[in-house]
């Protein structure tokens, strides 16, 4: 019974928390337990995907598609599949962990701050569900505003800058997807996703034009991941940001829509910009690892570091491969999860000692043995070691990617060497140098029960997703192999319809 609506009460409750939220007092720390009951409660519904989904089933499962707007033809269609699925119960995973993140951290303007983070909620839940190009749009869109509007309220110094440019990037490449959604529609007469990939593969549409609209969703899909060189506003969105929204500030809508609209709808052309897209793939993840390894900030180090680790994503999605295609998505997966996991720690370090400039630090390990132990842990996970999660993925994508492209991957491969130097590097000054005078006379207690509940859960999940990595990869393979098979050869110069 619950299979029909579970897709509109996963996206639409944290919104409906929004708006409560806006009536709640702002007495004690009632909006907080009332948006930690929310993101729970949405969390538990993500849960109800993987405990139902059927595996080995080729289309989507838990679909409500009824009709919306009659003119234009608009539907109101959701579905998921192997790899949105595990987005969606990532997102419901990350808000609970952001609201547990935020609160100390966010100690005024609470009401502003939890309705916006509620709204993004509902924003990037959409963008994964949406099977109708019309509604896809106006979530891609929504998730624009509250991220801008929060880095903009509770940046650390540059806020309003970091939060236009973050808008301005974002914002004018979605313009030219726009265009080619409604071109798509004057041609087709449909915005369904599903009925779009039947009519581009039985009757397709003159190819030059098919390229240039391509283009424009893969340009608005690379502003977002962001792919090199077009990660400008990453390393300022990244430094302003709250923690909690850091969480979800780059990659994963970015990528999840190339999967699904640039390989979905439009597999020739895809094919076409292959060579190119690996090229700055392998560019992106040596440029990000060795602009991590000169940055004094930890944030920022973090944010050149996740341009590094989501261009793996790039290089194995562009592969064309299953297993790094697999990896691609696992990848996006752990970024959630690791990345996720650091921006935690650092933001319960910022908490107490109001930097985050690595050369302040020192000796932290003897103060703050758990907060220590669980930052090495993570990092262990980012550069890929046996048999934590990152492992996995950079493993399939190396492994997918290498036969067609060994010079690029090669190069590519320096970067998890480049990983490993910059994250035991910075763990080594922050928590093993020599003592620093700040972390000697600010006596400060190590991380109490609330900011381990909200690290735990990940730790654990780093480890099982590396031990048991079959359970996610079932679905997700199932989803990936239609987007490995041959694509028709299509030149740029095919200009007539048939």
């Amino acid at each position: 019974m619950l299979d029909a609506s579970i897709l509109t009460l996963a996206t639409f409750v944290p919104s409906v928390g929004a708006v409560v939220v806006v009536l709640l007092p702002r007495r004690g720390r009632i909006i907080q337990w009332f948006t930690l009951f929310v993101t729970l409660v949405t969390f538990g519904l993500t849960l109800h995907l993987p405990a139902y989904f059927v595996y080995r089933h080729p289309g989507f499962q838990f679909e409500t598609n009824l009709p919306w707007i009659s003119s234009p033809s608009i539907r109101y269609h959701l579905g998921v599949d192997g790899i949105s699925m595990w987005l969606v119960v990532l997102t419901g995973l990350l808000a609970p962990l952001g609201v547990l993140a935020s609160w100390k951290a966010i100690n005024h303007r609470t009401k502003e701050f939890y309705f916006f983070f509620l709204l993004q909620q509902t924003a990037m839940i959409g963008v994964f569900v949406s099977l109708d190009l019309f509604l896809y749009y106006a979530f891609w869109e929504l998730t624009l505003v509250p991220m801008a509007i929060l880095i903009a309220m509770f940046g650390r110094d540059r806020g309003t800058e970091a939060a236009i440019k973050f808008f301005v990037y974002t914002f004018l490449p979605s313009a030219l997807l726009l265009v080619a959604i409604v071109w798509l529609y004057a041609q087709t007469g449909t915005f369904d996703f599903v009925r779009l990939q039947e009519i581009l593969a039985q009757n397709p549409l003159p190819a030059r034009a098919l390229f240039w609209a391509s283009l424009a969703f893969l340009v608005a899909f690379a502003v977002k991941v962001p792919i090199f060189p077009l990660h400008g506003w990453l390393g300022d969105a990244f430094s302003e940001a709250p923690t909690a929204m850091a969480m979800v500030v780059a990659g994963k809508l970015g990528l999840y829509s190339i999967l699904r609209f640039n390989l979905g709808l439009f597999p020739a052309q895809s094919r076409q910009v292959a060579p190119w897209m690996i090229a700055l793939a392998a560019i992106g993840i040596l440029y990000g690892a060795l602009v991590a390894l000169v940055q004094k900030d930890m944030k920022r180090l973090v944010a050149f570091a996740t341009v590094s680790s989501l261009s793996f994503c790039t290089l194995g999605i562009f592969c064309f491969a299953v297993s790094g295609l697999d990896g691609a998505v696992y990848q996006i997966l752990n970024e959630g999860v690791s990345v996720g996991a650091l921006l935690l720690l650092l933001g319960f370090m910022y908490e107490r000692y109001g930097t985050y400039e690595i050369a302040t630090y020192g000796g932290l390990a003897k103060p703050m043995p758990r907060l220590a132990t669980l930052f090495v842990f993570t990092s262990l996970s980012l550069i890929g070691l046996p048999p934590l999660n990152g492992f996995v993925a950079e493993f399939l994508i190396l492994s997918g990617s290498f036969p067609g492209h060994v010079r690029w991957v090669s190069a590519a491969t320096v970067g998890v060497i480049l990983s490993a130097a910059y994250m035991f590097w910075m763990v080594q000054r922050v928590f093993y140098g020599s003592g620093s005078g700040m972390v000697a006379e600010l006596k400060v207690a190590d991380i109490g029960l609330r900011e381990q509940i909200a690290v735990w859960p990940m730790a654990v999940l780093m480890l099982l997703m590396g031990v048991a990595s079959p359970y996610w990869m079932r679905a997700i393979d199932d989803a990936v192999v239609k987007l490995s098979a041959p694509a028709p050869e299509v030149g740029i110069g095919m200009a007539e319809k048939p």
